[in-house]
């Protein structure tokens, strides 16, 4: 898969990607990374990428001009690419937005500066993503987030493609905790359904624990889970384990 980034700060993106499972997977040839950046489109001795907001107002705005450059150059070479702008005004990016981005061929992102793009560019964009509702300084770690995700939902990236299968909001819910050697580590065990070898239980615990983990902590995400039987009885359960143990706390 080809990521395509448009940046006026393209040295950010050199560290980020060099090493660890994303860095071998560039290695591999799975993925492509390349930073570009944007003032190889503009035009004057300058290059100058943004200028003053009609109206007037504090900060400069991204001209149109180079961006849009910059997308038609890359759709040259890549015409099934989507576009995608880093905006705090785009749809919040998360894991089902993942696992439909990596079927993609390849992705351009748009990196923002300053007071944002000129609002025409928007008519040259697939989508806008945001990643939280917070502002940054720049669209460049967004789209690193973003990259990273999609990156790790291609088939090879990871050792094991189940790690991503199992991931937290893969299914909906939280992931279960875990636990490796040793058994016991000062003074806290291991539970012992994982040390049972048994695995119907230790599925049914994992399961449990995901409903349990998501009720106490994202319980908004229970609203869209589609849920079982089962697991509609267990989280009855575990809400009034819940229950029982606020009461004894204000007894």
């Amino acid at each position: 898969m080809n990521f395509e980034v448009v940046t006026l700060f393209p040295e950010m993106f050199d560290s980020p990607f060099a090493g660890s499972i994303i860095g071998k997977a560039v290695a591999k040839g799975l993925v492509r990374i390349t930073a570009h950046n944007l003032r190889d489109w503009a035009e004057g001795r300058h290059q100058v990428t943004d200028d003053t907001p009609y109206g007037g107002g504090e900060g400069m705005v991204m001209k149109p001009e180079p961006l849009c450059r910059a997308i038609r150059s890359l759709k040259q070479q890549y015409p099934a690419a989507r576009v995608l702008m880093m905006s705090p005004q785009g749809r919040r990016f998360d894991q089902q937005q993942a696992r439909q981005l990596a079927d993609e061929e390849s992705l351009i992102f748009l990196c923002g500066r300053y007071e944002g793009f000129d609002e025409r560019v928007r008519s040259y964009v697939d989508a806008e993503y945001s990643i939280g509702d917070f502002v940054l300084t720049g669209g460049e770690l967004p789209a690193m987030v973003m990259i990273d995700a999609v990156a790790r939902m291609i088939p090879g990236v990871l050792g094991n493609q189940g790690s991503a299968e199992a991931d937290s909001f893969s299914d909906g819910l939280l992931e279960h905790p875990h636990y490796t050697r040793p058994a016991e580590f000062e003074g806290r065990q291991v539970t012992e359904v994982l040390l049972s070898g048994d695995h119907a239980r230790i599925a049914a615990w994992r399961r449990s624990q995901q409903l349990l983990r998501t009720l106490q902590r994202r319980p908004d995400l229970l609203e869209h889970v589609p849920l079982t039987e089962k697991d509609r009885v267990e989280l009855k359960r575990l809400k009034e384990m819940l229950r029982h143990d606020k009461n004894n706390e204000n007894t």
